[in-house]
């Protein structure tokens, strides 16, 4: 069975009733498949209703799934030849960033992202995918060999945060972050950007300003969580629905605000309950956009890239 959220109760309720009535048409005579696709129809018209309408703090959860697919699905779905690259040459590795050779479509590319883990000890291994200063100079470290081999550069962003630890803060957490978010706007080989679950802050800008940023249409992206912002304006986390609200952090809003170029439909009921499809349909998009991207040159590239930004607000 699925792992529900809160605001899908009523949809588990009704997914456990049919599961109970299979178990019994299994261990008995009764026939009863009409029950079956009745109800079977029902709940899949309640998980379209409810997805069609989410309000941006139920997005927020949906982003933050623990089902959803993570970089190491993506990369072993639609990166071929995958080869990863440690260290950043200065202090140690960071596995909270992975980053490696590979190619997408047949073309070679620099492949780098934000990996959260998917039980307790990989989310430990990862640190949840929030990284360290070393984690964020390896990023510097593969994007200047991306630009040195004219290699594009694909960036999955999933976390919540660069990790705000006393040991980041010593070894220069904001400045790791400026300059992986300048080395960014200083490729001349394309860059795509996609936000696959949280886009949280700095550490998620900091591999996410690129020529193209695509966002799976449940992902968030925003400076600060629904969580932080709600306990500096009100004190209280309790506030985090008002203040995802107020921070226009969804898919749509952002494609509005010209933040973002592109939406990346997910299956019905999100990534989480369809992974393959989902990741497959990245993949396509990611690839649709550096086809587009790969008759300039590395100038207009490199103009293009920081005139958007210098577009934005």
């Amino acid at each position: 069975m699925p792992t529900y959220l809160d605001f899908e109760k009523p949809l588990a309720e009704l997914d456990s009733r049919i599961e109970e009535l299979r178990e019994t048409a299994e261990e008995s005579d009764l026939n009863i498949d009409a029950e079956i696709d009745r109800l079977q129809a029902k709940s899949d018209r309640m998980l379209r209703d409810t997805y069609a309408k989410l309000t941006p703090w139920q997005k927020t959860q949906v982003a933050r799934h623990p089902d959803r697919p993570h970089l190491k699905d993506y990369v072993a779905a639609i990166v071929e030849d995958f080869m990863p690259l440690a260290g950043d040459r200065n202090f140690g590795e960071d596995q909270a960033i992975v980053g490696g050779l590979g190619r997408i479509g047949g073309r070679r590319v620099m492949v780098i992202g934000h990996e959260k883990g998917d039980d307790t000890a990989s989310r430990l291994k990862h640190n949840f995918g929030m990284a360290k200063p070393e984690g964020y100079r390896k990023a510097v470290r593969l994007m200047r060999l991306a630009d040195r081999f004219g290699l594009p550069v694909v960036t999955l962003v999933d976390t919540a945060g660069a990790f705000p630890g006393v040991q980041a803060e010593e070894r220069g957490q904001a400045e790791a972050i400026a300059r992986s978010t300048e080395e960014c706007l200083q490729l001349k080989v394309p860059m795509v950007a996609a936000i696959v679950g949280e886009g949280g802050s700095g550490g998620a800008i900091a591999i996410a300003t690129a020529n193209r940023v695509l966002m799976l249409e449940h992902s968030v992206y925003a400076v600060i969580s629904p969580e932080g912002c709600a306990s500096i304006l009100w004190r209280t986390a309790e506030k985090a629905a008002d203040a995802a609200e107020a921070m226009r952090v969804t898919a749509q809003d952002l494609k509005q605000l010209g933040v973002i170029d592109r939406i990346v439909e997910e299956p019905m009921g999100g990534a989480q309950r369809s992974p393959a499809d989902a990741i497959a349909a990245l993949g396509q998009a990611i690839g649709e956009e550096l086809d587009q991207l790969a008759a300039e040159s590395g100038d207009a590239i490199r103009a293009q890239r920081r005139a958007k930004y210098l577009s934005i607000g």
